[in-house]
């Protein structure tokens, strides 16, 4: 089942849109609880045992905390709830009336092993009230003392569609409903491993408002071709690699060793004279050659390639800039851009498009880049990743993978992706030319730019993934994550166990590596 990245108000309307096609509020809330409690049962166990405290608020979110206390309580976890603040809607009295009899009331001794935040839910803006601001705190006392803090929906004071926060909850899980929120995404931080729960929304989580697909190892391991029993280095792609200003030979072996690692049959690096020897002597698989200075001589050194990438150390010199432009004029096929390809073309983005035309292109900036291409500030790409991504894919008649966190992939239809995988691993030198490297690989493979970018993007960050598993950030490098390459290209067979729809890890901790 597709899961949608929305906004708060997307998540609201979706819930409408099921409400008025006869699905009850009140049947969304029971499975809602009734999924979430689920999820608590499975995933923390033993834990349990020491007892739940459920801190509820007035609104439904609450009412989702009433409903998980009675599940737990008729399962035999001991279960006190403290409500911070008396029910108010008419759902959330309604469950607080069934499990009231099965729970004990008030704010416990601070001994409870887990505590559960249904204090505010997606509809909520801004800073808590004083109560619930005094509940927060009390929550993050509780954590700093070893209990284990689930959030329902999001983290009570993150918002649901910028991910901004002044006094928040942090959670080491949060149980969202129906679909992932934006702001889980980007505020990963405070909220812990994301389990997304089916409510029963059904068909009604699919509306016409242009709300990216979160991308999933599943789709990924349908989206990408197997290699055949009979493949040949033909049938498994030739790319080329156009970049290596001197001094920046690294940027085309990461990207080398990535395509390699990808599944490429073959890659060809051109790259400056200066570059040539590091990178035979660094990438053995691949062959090279110097940036040729004629047209015919490119087209010569492009026969028989499926796709090309330019820009890994490409450098910003006027050299740089011929050799790109004459790039695009000789080769007409799947292309991607990075880096330095894109920074050379600052403010032409209608230049760019023309020279992009009908052929499968993707690029691959970062928040900077991007804004430098388009001509606004980084701020406003930040703000704005996913309106800036699709306006800018439109615009370009492109694909953009816009790398960050969250990585947002938009065709220039407007369709877009996204790719929650990664660690901070990813945010250091080399890690876009990796990135780079396995696109023009899948690009060459799969023939269609965003799906390719999508793929990259998964398999890059859940690369990353492997890597940090049980070390600290600090411990791992570019090097590292290409070798994982080879264990992220390994596809589970089995789906997420209903009533799960998808699940992110937790964020890292710099000292022990991946919280699980």
């Amino acid at each position: 089942m597709i899961v949608r990245v929305v906004t708060g108000e997307g998540a609201a309307a979706r819930d409408a849109a099921a409400i008025r096609a006869g699905i009850s509020s009140r049947a969304l809330m029971q499975q809602a609880g009734a999924a979430a409690a689920d999820v608590i049962l499975r995933r923390l166990g033993d834990a349990l045992g020491g007892g739940v405290l459920i801190m509820t608020g007035p609104g439904n979110n609450g009412g989702d905390g009433w409903v998980i206390a009675r599940h737990l309580a008729e399962r035999g976890v001991p279960v006190r709830v403290h409500e911070v603040i008396e029910s108010r809607t008419g759902d959330a009295y309604e469950m607080r009336t069934a499990a009231i009899d099965k729970v004990s009331l008030g704010p416990g001794d601070g001994s409870e092993t887990v505590v559960v935040d249904a204090l505010l839910g997606t509809g909520a803006r801004g800073a808590p009230s004083r109560a619930l601001a005094d509940a927060v705190k009390t929550i993050e006392q509780r954590r700093a003392a070893g209990a284990v803090v689930v959030a329902l929906d999001i983290p009570t004071g993150v918002d649901a569609t910028t991910g901004a926060s002044k006094l928040a909850v942090r959670s080491d899980l949060t149980i969202s409903f129906g679909t992932v929120k934006r702001g889980h995404l980007l505020a990963r931080g405070e909220c812990g491993a994301v389990v997304t729960v089916d409510i029963g929304l059904g068909e009604h989580a699919e509306l016409a408002d242009g709300a990216p697909a979160l991308v999933d190892e599943a789709w990924v391991a349908e989206t990408v071709p197997a290699i055949e029993v009979s493949a040949h280095k033909g049938t498994r792609k030739r790319v080329v690699i156009v970049g290596g200003a001197r001094g920046m030979a690294g940027a085309v072996v990461l990207s080398a060793r990535a395509a390699f690692r990808s599944g490429v049959g073959m890659v060809r690096a051109l790259v400056g004279e200066a570059s040539l020897v590091p990178v035979q002597s660094a990438a053995v698989e691949a062959t090279a050659a110097t940036w040729p200075l004629a047209g015919s001589d490119f087209s010569a050194l492009l026969e028989g390639c499926h796709a090309v990438l330019v820009g890994p150390g490409l450098g910003h010199s006027d050299e740089a800039r011929r050799l790109l432009q004459t790039v695009l004029e000789v080769w007409q096929g799947p292309t991607v851009l990075d880096a330095d390809a894109i920074t050379l073309f600052e403010g032409e983005i209608q230049w760019l498009s023309a020279a992009l035309a009908g052929r499968q292109a993707l690029l691959t900036p970062h928040v900077r880049e991007l804004a430098r291409l388009v001509g606004i500030s980084d701020d406003e790409v930040t703000r704005n990743r996913f309106e800036v991504a699709q306006e800018s894919a439109h615009q370009m008649g492109a694909s953009i993978l816009l790398k960050g966190v969250p990585t947002v992939i938009t065709g220039p239809a407007g369709d877009s992706l996204v790719s929650a995988s990664g660690t901070p691993v990813l945010a250091t030198a080399g890690s876009g030319d990796v990135l780079a490297g396995i696109a023009v690989t899948l690009l060459a493979q799969i023939g269609d730019s965003m799906k390719a970018g999508a793929c990259a993007a998964w398999v890059h960050g859940r690369a990353a993934e492997i890597a940090n598993a049980g070390r600290p950030v600090r411990g791992v490098s570019m090097s590292d994550v290409v070798d994982s390459l080879a264990h992220a290209w390994r596809f589970s067979s089995a789906s997420p166990a209903s009533p799960i729809l998808a699940e992110l890890p937790a964020v890292m901790d710099d000292r022990i590596g991946v919280l699980e």
